[in-house]
């Protein structure tokens, strides 16, 4: 055929997870047992109470259009659940849903960044960044998360990286794939080189909720002069174990709301009506079920980050926040692919590779714990059984 696909079709990647969930699907259809450590959802259900709020809403007939940027119910719910929990103030008119919180990465980045441009983002770091950059005809320049410093991001070496040409840079904290959550003082410092070099910064808090231990969730919005320059992202999925939901929402500077709503209106039109009576329910319900989830998903990073740390080649730094784990393998000589599927085919436990997250994370790999603890301790046995058929 002499049809072709348009260019960018080629520069446009994929998420990882899906594609090794893929593969664990395929395997365990051929008789084979898979304790799935690849995937980032809760595996929780959703709240019974928000669940009964969207079959009341589809039955009152929430069932069509809405308005682009989102329901009035559910704007102003989600300003004052920001504001309950002290992590910003803003106003209705600044925010806008989305189902997912994907589409608002891709709002941000559209919106800002073309050919000549260039978007800072984390490396390791969540694959759509490069991906939707790339997309969009501008440049990807990574800025690298190092072990030695609990995968933070170092200020001087994101300074060095900002140029003239710099459109937006990405923060992501509780991060994805490595669990690091930066301090008051790394988003203060963050802040200041946003503000010094007149950028706008998208911040994906989307595992918020989700800190462990001594660790708090910070933000560069708690530097007030980030609240014209900042887009924050966030969602449903990982707070109130909604993934199936596409749900998602941001809260834009002023300037940008206008444009961001057009953009949604040329794609998806509106996010679903009867599930944003759902998110608004979610947000100013009861807490209970989140603190119950974040106090399992502790006890399983606790677990999890001693099993692997007592596997041979493998050490795992403990994680501030999220549900990921993003163990160093380099001490076992092979790489992470080749040791990501030699786990899959031979412990029977699917995982992802480090370098899917971007060269920086290439000698690690990332482990879900969003799993039972039963399944966890098989996993953690399976790999230790079969650590030594490594082919190095």
């Amino acid at each position: 055929m002499a049809q072709q696909l348009a260019d960018r079709m080629n520069v446009l990647g994929t998420e990882s997870a899906f594609e090794v969930l893929a593969k664990a699907k395929a395997l365990e259809a051929q008789g084979k047992k898979i304790i799935h450590l690849e995937i980032g959802e809760p595996d929780f259900d959703t709240p019974e109470h928000v669940r009964q709020t969207a079959i009341d809403a589809i039955n009152a007939g929430h069932t069509h259009y809405v308005p682009a940027p989102g329901i009035p119910l559910l704007r102003e719910a989600v300003v004052e659940f920001l504001d309950r929990f002290d992590r910003l103030e803003t106003t209705p008119d600044r925010v806008i849903i989305t189902p997912g919180a994907k589409p608002i990465m891709f709002l941000a980045i559209m919106l800002l960044a073309g050919p000549g441009d260039e978007i800072v983002y984390p490396d390791p770091g969540f694959p759509m960044y490069e991906s939707l950059t790339k997309f969009a005809g501008a440049t990807p320049v990574p800025y690298p998360l190092r072990e030695e410093n609990d995968f933070r991001v170092d200020p001087e070496e994101l300074k060095a990286l900002i140029t003239p040409r710099t459109k937006l840079l990405i923060v992501n904290t509780p991060h994805n794939p490595c669990g690091a959550a930066l301090t008051k003082e790394d988003c203060e410092a963050i802040a200041e080189i946003a503000i010094a070099n007149d950028i706008i910064v998208l911040s994906d808090e989307v595992y918020w909720a989700l800190t462990y231990g001594d660790n708090e969730h910070h933000s560069v919005l708690e530097i007030p002069e980030m609240h014209d320059r900042t887009i924050l992202l966030d969602g449903w999925s990982k707070t109130f174990a909604m993934t199936g939901w596409r749900l998602g929402y941001g809260v834009f500077p002023e300037w940008m709301v206008e444009p961001a709503t057009r953009l949604v209106i040329n794609t998806v039109s509106c996010t679903s009506a009867f599930s944003q009576h759902a998110a608004a329910a979610a947000l100013t319900g009861p807490w209970n079920e989140v603190e119950a989830m974040k106090k399992e998903f502790d006890a399983r990073r606790q677990l999890i980050v001693d099993g692997l740390n007592d596997i041979p080649g493998i050490s795992c730094v403990d994680p501030g926040g999220a549900f990921y784990v993003f163990p160093n393998i380099k001490e076992t000589g092979v790489d992470s692919k080749a040791l990501m599927n030699h786990f899959m085919e031979n412990a029977g436990v699917a995982c992802l590779w480090g370098s899917a997250f971007g060269a920086q994370g290439e000698g690690y790999l990332r482990f879900s714990y969003a799993n039972s603890q039963e399944n966890i301790i098989a996993a953690l046995d399976a790999m230790k059984a079969t650590i030594g058929e490594v082919s190095k």
